[in-house]
């Protein structure tokens, strides 16, 4: 009897213990600092198809899940062309990725997006996560939400996750620009410092 009993309270643990882990795998899905994320193909707002490795000259990407319809990701896109602009130059140039799903949202159409790109003068792709399929790999939640990646011989190594600097609302009032010492130190071959933020945004709709 005691036998039976304990065998049933085992049992009861495990089920516990499987639905725990099951949990677990849930809430770790998508890209860590230190994965190698794997590349993509997408669309552009030009209807041509961009991958990373269109890039040879790159040492690296700043990638962001953005879109046209969120006031967060509108309050950074002037932050964000300044990003490419400055840093495209010394091999990081800015991938922006729209993640939203525009049966949902026909502020994130594709048709939105080029004219978009075109008011606010993107310098960089600003392609279409068609079916869905990019960002969960990447496990981005909010628009923006940024991955630095750096290439190496193993691949695209995520460097840094998260918001691009502390303060959405008021470029001037930011005192940690996180994207950016991101990628300074990593031109400089040190190690990133601050590697993971709360990225603030809107979230993806799916």
């Amino acid at each position: 009897m005691k036998a039976i009993k304990f065998l049933g309270a085992f049992a009861i643990i495990g089920v516990l213990f499987a639905f725990t882990v099951s949990k677990s795998a849930d809430a770790v899905n998508g890209y860590k600092v230190g994965d190698v994320a794997t590349d993509f193909s997408l669309k552009n707002i030009d209807g041509k198809k961009v991958s990373l490795k269109d890039f040879k000259d790159a040492k690296g990407y700043i990638v962001v899940f953005t879109c046209n319809h969120c006031p967060y990701a509108q309050a950074y896109e002037d932050r964000i062309v300044a990003l490419d602009r400055k840093y495209k130059k010394q091999g990081y140039p800015v991938i922006a990725i729209n993640p939203n799903n525009p049966e949902k949202l026909k502020d994130d159409s594709f048709e939105n997006m080029q004219v978009r790109a075109k008011e606010k003068g993107f310098t960089f792709p600003y392609l279409l996560d068609e079916g869905q399929k990019i960002y969960p790999q990447y496990g981005a939640t909010k628009t923006p939400h940024v991955y630095v990646l750096q290439k190496t011989a193993k691949g695209n190594v995520v460097k840094y996750i998260g918001a691009i600097d502390d303060n959405y609302e008021d470029e001037a009032a930011v005192t940690k620009k996180y994207v950016e010492d991101a990628v300074n130190s990593l031109l400089k071959g040190k190690e990133v410092s601050v590697k993971e933020t709360k990225a603030i945004g809107c979230s993806i709709k799916a």
